[in-house]
């Protein structure tokens, strides 16, 4: 049997709650061709899936999405054989489809892992889509150059610590925004940023200020709410502001992104502030780019990657409401089968 977790049928309220979600089973997945049965290792918890949910794009009864590192059991797939290391999208479940007529987001393609690049786990974090969304968001979009400012949201966070880092290496003074003392101490200290405030802060702008004192050329958005707030008035003429996320708003309704653009049009009008969205999707083609510019410096410790896994597939509900609240540190996986490289790879 197959054990997976999917939406309860429930009214979604504004964020996740464990009536929201229902443990099922269900007979063993059988691959047809074209197609290849894998066993989930990792699941990885993301903001963008609770959007997924409330917006309805999972099928009806299927497993909640998620993207997965998983090994090959059983293949009628050409190029994959049992035993095979995997990125997929088995979501939140024990073993999952993947090949011909499965569903899955179109740009996350299943692929082969190689152990040698790093550890499996980082083929959904700094490795794969995270990694591309922070290279794509502060290198192709952002362009920070030596000597500016860059601001970086939830900088504690799977994507936020690469993408501070990859401004730092291109030489630009990074400022991150984080939650309690622990997470901001780490972005400094582990991470190499210039500097960190907490958003938990009462006098979040005035310190965020006191940070930028040159004001700010390059701020990487996942946030939004009381950090936009405050990064807004520090924006230098001619910044470039890149939204990744909006997590402070993703319990409401309307439209976070119409009403952020509205708070900020005058600045961004009077300071000529280039805004871009930011969608993976539109950048699969810079997915070798990334990994050529990325892994080697992840390999010889030039860049710091933080993962927060915790254990068992009975503990995923309460896990991504955990990462949904910012009580995460670090990438957000769940383990839910054993890992054959353990041991293997360092």
């Amino acid at each position: 049997m197959n054990r997976y977790w999917t939406l309860s049928g429930q009214p979604l309220g504004a964020w996740p709650t464990p009536e929201a979600f229902e443990l099922r089973e269900a007979p063993m997945p059988e691959p047809q061709a074209g197609q290849a049965l894998t066993r989930t290792i990792y699941v990885s918890l993301d903001p963008y899936q609770w959007g997924y949910k409330k917006r309805g794009v999972e099928p009806a009864g299927a497993p909640c999405h998620a993207r997965t590192v998983a090994q090959v059991v059983e293949s009628r797939m050409d190029g994959f054989a049992p035993g095979d290391l995997v990125f997929d999208t088995n979501g939140w479940a024990d073993y999952g489809l993947m090949g011909e007529g499965v569903w899955r987001p179109t740009y996350m393609v299943p692929r082969k892992l190689d152990p040698a690049q790093g550890r499996i786990s980082q083929a959904v974090g700094v490795l794969g889509m995270l990694g591309l969304t922070a290279y794509a968001g502060m290198i192709l979009m952002g362009d920070p150059k030596p000597g500016e400012t860059t601001v970086v949201s939830a900088a504690s966070g799977g994507v936020g610590q690469i993408a501070g880092q990859l401004a730092r290496l291109r030489g630009a003074r990074v400022v991150g925004i984080a939650g309690r003392e622990a997470k901001c101490k780490f972005v400094t200290g582990e991470l190499g940023f210039d500097a960190c405030v907490s958003h938990l802060s009462p006098t979040l702008a005035d310190d965020l200020a006191a940070a930028c004192p040159n004001g700010v050329d390059v701020y990487f958005e996942n946030v939004g709410g009381a950090c936009f707030a405050a990064v807004l008035p520090l924006f230098h003429q001619g910044a470039r502001m890149t939204i990744c996320g909006l997590i402070a708003h993703y319990g409401e309704s309307g439209d976070a992104r119409a009403a952020l653009m509205a708070k900020g049009e005058g600045v961004f009008k009077a300071r000529g502030v280039a805004v871009r969205d930011l969608f993976v999707g539109d950048h699969i083609a810079h997915h070798d780019e990334m990994l050529r510019a990325v892994a080697p410096k992840v390999a010889s410790g030039e860049i710091r990657y933080r993962e927060d896994i915790r254990q068992g597939l009975e503990t995923i509900p309460a896990c991504f409401a955990e990462m949904l609240r910012g009580d995460n540190f670090g990438k957000m996986l769940v383990q839910v089968g054993p890992d054959p490289t353990v041991g293997q790879v360092t």
